[in-house]
């Protein structure tokens, strides 16, 4: 039931006309209350969209009363026009809803540098406020809206001890972490003041859309919000709060890994004995992003010295020549050098493992990130047409 099972929220999903292809491309998710608490962290990215710029300012005060998402358009790098798209957009939505515009976020995603038509936007706004339910069908719609190269929507729905969270995301491509990861709504029934909200969200981020790496490319749009209705009057233990939303995060990150564009293997890139968490992030991530291993997965290659070639790079503390790599189970270097026989390693499933022991601490992380493939080349030349 994606963003629609808790209690106290709408949504709607339909083709407003933004893509050529007829397809659904706008949302609206809507939360009645009776409270309206929210948080929402945003990309890193320097670059950033017109609706990335109203939602910093709208998130301010915790209150988010809808969310107006547009596929077939990022809004990004098109000037003053574009902001005023952008706040077009939540004027229409604060008017067809009885709302503050000031409490209206919006989110854009699609080919960065279009101009989008602020009177396709505004009606379609109209049309999917007449729209909004509470039902599986209406939150379906919405998550299926939000897609651009996707090739499925993404949800999640969690029960826990009389509160909900529930979950829709878009990705497929430009996954890479810088607060969040592309687009994410998440909504709650549990009672949360904003405050709470904002540091839970950025406990689960950091621990799930920021691990995901698929290709390095930070998007300007990526934007993860958290919606509060209370209309369940339960308030959660606050642990418990956040190990439900770090596993609903976690949930749809994996899916956002496993519909990577033209990836033909989800690898978890698992790191060991690291001295800090920071360390073994960073090397987790530098092999998450050598080209030459992803390429060499691709190959059903099991070169780990492209796995030490790429953690050499990193200043986490470790010494190179103590350093194990095993892969789906199978050890293949130790201590710096050959271990089993690389034929022995199976990489014909998806679902890839890498184990990287770096015998240097106590700490671990694991980044999760695709292959590089053909596929991916193609889809991404040919995303402009």
């Amino acid at each position: 039931m994606t963003v629609t099972a808790p209690a106290g929220f709408e949504a709607a999903g339909i083709a407003a006309g933004i893509k050529r292809t007829g397809a659904l491309d706008l949302a609206l998710v809507v939360n009645r209350g009776p409270k309206q608490h929210a948080a929402a962290v945003f990309t890193s990215n320097r670059a950033k969209a017109n609706p990335i710029l109203w939602s910093e300012q709208v998130i301010a005060d915790g209150t988010v009363a809808a969310v107006v998402l547009n596929s077939g358009g990022a809004n990004c790098f098109t000037g003053p026009e574009g902001f005023q798209v952008t706040h077009r957009t939540a004027e229409a939505a604060a008017s067809a809803l009885h709302v503050s515009a000031g409490d209206v976020l919006v989110c854009s995603t699609g080919l960065i540098g279009d101009q989008l038509d602020g009177e396709v936007l505004e009606e379609g706004v109209l049309s999917a406020a007449n729209r909004l339910a509470a039902d599986a069908a209406a939150g379906a719609d919405a998550a299926r809206a939000i897609m651009t190269t996707d090739s499925r929507p993404k949800t999640v729905e969690l029960q826990v001890d009389g509160w909900r969270i529930g979950g829709m995301a878009k990705g497929a491509g430009m996954l890479a972490p810088g607060l969040a990861t592309m687009l994410v709504v998440l909504t709650t029934d549990a009672e949360v003041p904003s405050p709470q909200l904002d540091a839970a969200l950025r406990q689960a981020t950091r621990v799930t859309f920021d691990r995901l790496d698929s290709d390095g490319c930070m998007s300007t749009n990526d934007q993860v919000t958290l919606l509060a209705s209370g209309a369940s009057g339960v308030v959660p233990d606050p642990e418990t709060f956040v190990e439900a939303l770090t596993t609903a995060c976690r949930d749809l990150a994996l899916q956002l890994q496993a519909d990577a564009e033209g990836a033909s293997h989800d690898i978890a890139i698992e790191v060991r004995g690291a001295v800090t968490e920071e360390d073994a992030v960073e090397v987790g991530r530098s092999v998450a992003r050598n080209n030459l291993f992803k390429a060499a997965i691709f190959g059903n290659d099991p070169n780990w010295g492209r796995v030490l070639a790429a953690i050499g790079t990193t200043r986490a503390p470790f010494d190179p020549y103590l350093v194990d790599v095993t892969m789906n189970g199978v050890r293949v270097c130790h201590a710096g050098r050959p271990d089993r026989p690389r034929d022995a390693v199976d990489l014909a499933p998806r679902a890839t493992h890498v184990l990287v022991e770096l015998h240097a601490g106590e700490a671990s992380a694991t980044i999760w990130t695709n292959d590089l493939t053909h596929d991916y080349v193609h889809e991404n030349s040919a995303y402009s047409s």
